[in-house]
């Protein structure tokens, strides 16, 4: 192990010491977000140490295994325990790395995915519908919640514009590599001649703030606007202005919510909604400045970005970031996403190591 390496986990423990004391102080302990802040950085800090305490336990097997060769009798027993140990000692080494890469704070956190038909017309609309289906498949599969927050429906049933909320564990981490363009190519259901066309749909994956981290909002810079829900509901969405619509006037950005029956409700989801593309807005900006010295391997996240194919006639899906193809079209479609955000996530990490490599 590089001494460089070494170092970073002696101050991670020297860290932990800190977070130990912050941890068992009353006054941290009033502050929840800030406590709760404090104990996922400890909960980081001590798996990436119990990986540290294994690599040390087995470089001190490796040493006491060489002195046995100098043993006759003990000599093919010390050989398979040298074996064994480097084995071990080479792929902890990467572990330790990749547990030192930085993480995104946002990955534990919940995520609105905004899904908005593109080129194609209805058949682009259909497409979106069937892409928000395929992301609550996937919500059910992993046991997460959803909600939807807003829709805009097409003539033939499909989506305009829909908005989910996605709630449980690590959401925003796993579902933030969907932003970008999709691409679909497919005999659409209103081609009367049987010719394949190409629309596509643009995916925002947003995650969302919490509460107690919301940033602030001058109240005169927004305008707050009531109607009649429309779509599915009931008599009931046409007799009440319930929905509401919240314009963040210095940007121009807008959300709205009128997926309940009270107009308090769906004031404070569309807010929660507009704080988390304010939230992206920034973040964009943030990550264009830096994406201008080095473009990440798995795409910038920009919506414009053409990311992944779904090619109907060959039941085919390219994730052009990573040049992932599989034939498993109605598969991913159904929600099954786990083996093409296991190779993204995979190729982030292994992005990150090589430049953490080139670093030291």
């Amino acid at each position: 192990m590089k001494d460089s390496l070494r170092q970073r986990f002696e101050r991670l423990a020297l860290r932990q010491r800190e977070l130990d004391a912050a941890l068992a102080d009353l006054k941290v302990a009033a502050d929840i977000a800030r406590w709760r802040n404090l104990a996922r950085e400890r909960a980081e800090i001590e798996n990436a140490l119990a990986l540290y305490r294994r690599h040390q336990q087995r470089e001190h097997d490796l040493a006491a295994a060489r002195e046995m060769m100098s043993d006759e009798e003990m000599a093919q027993l010390a050989r398979e325990e040298i074996a064994a140990a480097q084995a071990d000692l080479d792929h902890l080494e990467r572990d330790l790395q990749t547990a030192l890469l930085p993480h995104d704070p946002d990955d534990a956190r919940n995520a609105f995915v905004e899904i908005r038909a593109g080129t194609g017309g209805e058949e682009s609309a259909l497409f979106a519908a069937e892409l928000a289906r395929m992301y609550l498949r996937h919500a059910e599969r992993r046991g997460w919640h959803t909600e939807l927050m807003s829709e805009n429906v097409s003539d033939l049933g499909g989506f305009k514009e829909v908005v989910l909320r996605v709630e449980g564990d690590g959401v925003y981490g796993e579902l933030k590599f969907e932003s970008g363009g999709h691409r679909v190519q497919r005999v659409p259901a209103t081609e009367s001649q049987g010719r394949i066309h190409t629309s596509a749909c643009t995916v925002a994956v947003l995650p969302e703030p919490d509460a107690a981290e919301e940033v602030q909002i001058n109240p005169t810079e927004l305008r707050i606007d009531t109607f009649r829900a429309s779509g599915a509901g009931g008599q009931h969405v046409n007799k009440t202005d319930s929905a509401i619509r919240i314009t963040h006037l210095p940007t121009g950005i807008a959300a709205e919510c009128q997926d309940d029956r009270s107009q308090h409700r769906n004031k404070a989801k569309a807010m929660a909604v507009l704080i988390a593309r304010l939230r992206n807005k920034e973040r964009s900006e943030r990550q264009a400045k830096e994406a201008a010295t080095r473009k990440s391997l798995v795409g910038s996240g920009d919506r414009s970005d053409r990311i992944r194919t779904y090619n109907f006639p060959q039941g085919r899906v390219t994730d052009h970031r990573i040049n992932l193809t599989l034939y498993r079209l109605g598969c991913v479609l159904d929600g099954d996403l786990d083996e093409v955000i296991a190779a993204l996530q995979s190729a982030q990490v292994a992005e990150q190591l090589a430049a953490l490599e080139g670093s030291t």
